[in-house]
């Protein structure tokens, strides 16, 4: 046996007899390292005969991957027991829940504007939604709202700088009433909906943001009477606060669109620095507050819309939807809604695999 083969018989010995990683690494270095046997091998092939080179060049070569295999091999198998010991030693719960992962939530005016397309789904209502900057006439003119009117007022409303293709100025809408005059437009009576959407006005404060949501309701039919507004606004809140005790009062009133018109106060109670709805606003402790208008439909509107207002009555009601929102589910600062902050969606936020619904439905 040569001198290389017996070095490559002894290095691989040692090192598939080696205890550790440490132990391994201590041979790799003394056979492999700048100052290893082997490499001086290899260092001596520069000072030999051509003849010499090709004769002994192959062996030590062969040694030095043989050493290198050797210590891969080695490696391979201590790093498998290393990790074999580790699991052995350790325990795995299986059953306990997975860590939090970040997640989005349903903001509570998505979630609210869910729960009244469920309510008045169950009444007949369908949902109608028209375009956020309208026009001027079927924001104001067709609702009979004359130019002198304050809510045509710059201040008020948010204009832009040119007309559309007949004249009429735009505008970012100011409330949802112009989608009530569109399907008055364009469709036949019977007409049983609701118009939820974005709605701008020029005011900011804890109670009123230049955008906020709103959700107006229309029907237009024969024989359409206040009893039938009141019936339906009743039904509405009920189901929504989820509670038989709501009480409405309706104070004569004034809107352009509706005549006669009225302010529907409800019943609340201050609870906690909270506003409970519920029970009637001359009880002991209770007081009344102003939630929503509503009225009979103007026989101007009606008429601007092309139908007959001898032959078709109706009543409309219009309610922030971010104030059914805030009482509902305890907010006290509406700008709150729209400032993204995660730390305020995390908490009024609702989980979407399990968001409240109002599956019960309307009670006959």
């Amino acid at each position: 046996m040569s001198e290389v083969q017996a070095m490559q018989t002894r290095l691989v010995g040692d090192i598939a007899a080696a205890a550790d990683l440490d132990a391994l690494e201590a041979l790799r270095v003394a056979a492999l390292g700048k100052a290893g046997s082997v490499t001086a091998l290899l260092k001596t092939l520069g000072s030999l005969s051509p003849e010499e080179r090709q004769s002994r060049g192959p062996e030590i070569q062969g040694l030095r991957e043989a050493v290198t295999a050797a210590i891969a091999t080695r490696k391979a198998a201590l790093d498998a027991a290393a990790l074999d010991v580790k699991l052995a030693a350790e325990a795995i719960d299986m059953s306990l829940p997975a860590d939090a992962t970040p997640r989005g939530s349903v903001h509570p005016v998505s979630q609210v504007m869910d729960e009244l397309a469920e309510i008045f789904a169950d009444m007949g209502f369908a949902v109608a939604t028209g375009p956020e900057i309208e026009d001027d006439w079927r924001n104001f003119t067709a609702l009979n709202i004359p130019e002198t009117h304050p809510a045509r007022a710059m201040h008020d409303t948010f204009y832009f700088p040119d007309k559309d293709a007949e004249g009429r100025a735009m505008l970012l809408r100011t409330h949802t009433s112009p989608v009530q005059i569109r399907t008055m437009m364009s469709e036949e009576p019977p007409i049983r909906i609701i118009a939820p959407g974005r709605v701008y006005r020029s005011d900011s404060d804890a109670t009123h943001t230049p955008m906020f949501h709103q959700v107006e309701g229309l029907v237009i039919d024969r024989g359409i009477h206040m009893g039938h507004l009141k019936w339906t606004l009743e039904t509405f809140l009920k189901a929504y606060f989820e509670r038989d005790d709501i009480v409405l009062r309706l104070r004569p009133s004034y809107f352009p669109f509706t005549e006669p018109s009225a302010e529907v106060d409800v019943g609340y109670k201050q609870e906690k620095g909270r506003r409970i709805v519920g029970g009637s606003g001359d009880d002991e402790g209770h007081a009344w507050m102003e939630l929503l208008g509503s009225g009979m439909v103007n026989r101007h509107v009606i008429a601007n819309c092309g139908l007959d207002p001898d032959e078709w009555q109706g009543f409309a009601f219009g309610v922030g939807v971010d104030r059914l929102a805030m009482l509902k589910y305890g907010m006290d600062d509406l700008r709150a809604f729209f400032d993204g902050d995660l730390r305020w969606l995390a908490h009024y936020g609702f989980n979407a695999l399990s968001v409240p619904t109002l599956s019960g439905g309307i009670s006959a």
